[in-house]
């Protein structure tokens, strides 16, 4: 019995490390003006629904918890104007994905002190009041910011993470099965964790930057707020700028690039105008 429990075990192993190996090429978006076309590698360990599921209860987790604070849409005309940038953006992003504005999108405001926005997988969208009323945003910054991260939630730089995520989770759950103990991903812990702990890699910051600024110009945003905005937030937190751009790429290389980028949409931006 003991030669067959190792055997049934190792078996057991052996089919969940080829899980772990099981991934494939997704194409997560169209290239746009901008021509994003990176090649994604997404594991089959996590799929974009449970995590979008994942996602939306870590969202309303934390909607329940600044609720309660009376942080939440505390400045209601804050929140209009936001919302208001928001549903101008949201139909624009079919350029790179048809089904993205039938997503079940949600957009709020959080009073707090930190200079930070962010969206999660499925277009759960939050922005934090400092970062409008301490850099002084114009639509056209707001609009660039919204843009840079929904562009995140097209390209599921989120589940790119996860992938990684789950399969070393997996790992130890390979490890756990060999000495009898068992391990599970909770979705929307995971969810919470990319948003808050776990910094995109400068590639995603790179392509969501991209993404942005032709959203914001299809959208009939000015993309060059995006330079702007970007020198207010590098100016922000003195010489280490803040916690929002600790991963990203440096100032000047971004700003550079958000310069050659913005030109590049320029026609969308007037035609959007004209319309």
């Amino acid at each position: 019995m003991r030669l067959e429990n190792r055997v049934m075990r190792g078996l057991a192993v052996a089919a969940l490390a080829l899980g772990l190996a099981a991934c494939q090429s997704v194409k997560t978006t169209a290239g746009g003006a901008i021509g994003v076309d990176r090649q994604q590698r997404m594991s089959s360990l996590v799929s974009e629904s449970s995590l979008r599921e994942g996602a939306a209860k870590a969202y309303s987790d934390t909607l329940g918890k600044e609720r309660q604070k009376g942080a939440l849409n505390a400045d209601s005309a804050m929140t209009a104007r936001v919302r208001a940038i928001a549903a101008r953006i949201i139909p624009v992003t079919a350029a790179f994905r048809p089904d993205a504005p039938k997503w079940a999108w949600e957009v709020n405001v959080i009073r707090s002190d930190q200079l930070n926005a962010w969206c999660m997988p499925g277009g759960k969208i939050a922005f934090y009041s400092a970062i409008i009323d301490k850099l002084q945003l114009t639509d056209d910054e707001i609009a660039a910011i919204m843009g840079h991260e929904v562009a995140h939630a097209l390209r599921e730089h989120s589940r790119e993470r996860a992938s990684e995520q789950v399969a070393a989770q997996a790992g130890l759950a390979v490890l756990g099965m060999a000495t009898g103990s068992r391990a599970t991903v909770d979705m929307a812990s995971l969810a919470y964790n990319l948003t808050f702990g776990l910094p995109n890699s400068r590639t995603h910051e790179t392509e969501a930057d991209r993404i942005g600024v032709e959203l914001a110009a299809r959208a009939g945003y000015d993309p060059r707020a995006a330079v702007s905005v970007w020198q207010k937030m590098a100016k922000a937190g003195g010489s280490k700028g803040p916690e929002f751009l600790s991963t990203h790429p440096s100032p000047d290389t971004r700003i550079s690039d958000l310069e050659d980028y913005s030109r590049r949409v320029q026609p969308l931006y007037e035609q959007a105008r004209r319309r």
